[in-house]
């Protein structure tokens, strides 16, 4: 008994601490690309952070902040030092890096996409007509996707409520609404019988 009693406890205790464990990763893994900014690369649903390797310095996406190496240590702020006042967020370079503080391993960051400086080849979100984007609140088209999401929600509505009896023109007693054809029979019964009338005169 005591042996069913313990695997119970123990089975409870690893359940407990295995559903934080499960929602961190589902957390991770998720699409993040209505918090990307507009200036960030197409083609990454999920993107934790970029690493500018013109200026070897990082941006958090989580947090929208970006990490840079100033006086001897790692700062961060919401907007580049002014130093990089003529560095182009859109024209430059961005290496999507899923990991929580990269800045940590920086030297290998540096040394892996050292060859990355100075390329241009990159779309940013905001100059892509793919529709999948338009959820970015920075995105040209964002406010028309929002009227279409809402023009669009409002006839799904409308339309259910259209049909919400599904009896179409019926009346009351259920009839569709033929019931003129029933007189127009008997007159037509009562012609075929003049006709034979007619015949035998």
């Amino acid at each position: 008994m005591r042996k069913i009693y313990f695997s119970i406890v123990c089975a409870l205790i690893l359940i407990v601490f295995a559903a934080p464990i499960n929602a961190q990763v589902h957390f991770n893994l998720g699409i993040n690309l209505g918090s990307q900014p507009a200036w960030g690369p197409v083609g990454y649903d999920e993107a934790q952070c970029y690493y500018l390797p013109d200026i070897e310095a990082y941006y958090y996406v989580p947090s929208h902040r970006f990490y840079f190496f100033e006086g001897g240590r790692w700062m961060n702020s919401p907007n580049l030092p002014p130093r990089y006042r003529n560095y182009d967020l859109y024209s430059s370079y961005k290496v999507v890096v899923n990991e929580r503080q990269p800045w940590k391993r920086h030297n290998i960051y540096r040394d892996k996409f050292a060859g990355f400086k100075g390329r241009h080849d990159q779309q940013p979100i905001r100059d892509s007509h793919d529709s999948k984007y338009f959820v970015n609140k920075n995105h040209p088209e964002h406010n028309n996707w929002v009227k279409q999401q809402k023009h669009d929600n409002g006839n799904h509505n409308g339309q259910n409520m259209g049909n919400k009896n599904g009896r179409g023109n019926q009346d009351d007693k259920g009839n569709n609404g033929n019931k003129g054809n029933r007189g127009n029979k008997g007159n037509i019964d009562d012609n075929e019988k003049n006709k034979g009338n007619d015949k035998h005169k």
